[in-house]
């Protein structure tokens, strides 16, 4: 049986990453298998240990992969107007009903936080600084808490607004997290 190639095994570890981000999104640590994570990715079971040690090694993995692809506008955006526009629009986005219902695309804090929190210290260790870096992408001033209050409100928001039982009460949780969100912008305003 030939060897795979190094261009070959990136190629199925990216597949294995991108199922492994939307399936623990969509349904949890606990309820992704990594036989189900490998079919996702339309390949064998037995080849997951080329790839990944152990399923917690593959949880961090997908985890950062997750940050990476959902804060990739705000991290990219070339000068301050662009920054504050695509900010904005991660706010706006976050905050939305399309957001509640597509976890599999959504912040990986928001869906995994509970599970990481529960997981061994690297997986803690890569929430924190996820919530470090989305903390400092979403800060306007210079006060640091002003991103970290905004992100807890924001991951709270979304948290509450999939327990809801109808459109209408998630729609009532999320206005009351845009409130909230405008009412911390207001109380931190931007630097000078």
């Amino acid at each position: 049986m030939p060897r795979m190639s190094e261009a070959e095994k990136q190629k199925s570890h990216n597949k294995i990453l991108e199922a492994a981000a939307r399936m623990l999104r969509e349904e949890g640590t606990d309820a992704t298998s990594v036989s189900d994570v490998m079919q996702a990715a339309g390949l064998t079971h037995g080849g997951f240990y080329r790839h990944f040690r152990s399923k917690d090694e593959l949880v961090s993995a997908a985890f950062r992969k997750a940050v990476d692809d959902v804060l990739t506008e705000m991290e990219q955006a070339p000068d301050d107007a662009q920054k504050t526009r695509a900010r904005r629009d991660y706010i706006d986005t976050y905050l939305s009903k399309c957001h509640v219902d597509n976890r599999g695309d959504g912040c990986p804090l928001a869906a995994l936080a509970i599970d990481l929190s529960r997981g061994e210290e690297a997986a803690r260790r890569d929430g924190l600084a996820a919530v470090d870096r989305v903390s400092a992408l979403l800060k306007t001033g210079d006060a640091a808490a002003q991103g970290t209050a905004l992100l807890a409100l924001m991951v709270g928001t979304v948290t509450l607004a999939r327990l809801a039982e109808n459109g209408e009460a998630t729609e009532a949780i999320l206005e009351a997290g845009r409130t909230g969100a405008d009412l911390l912008e207001k109380q931190w305003p931007a630097a000078d």
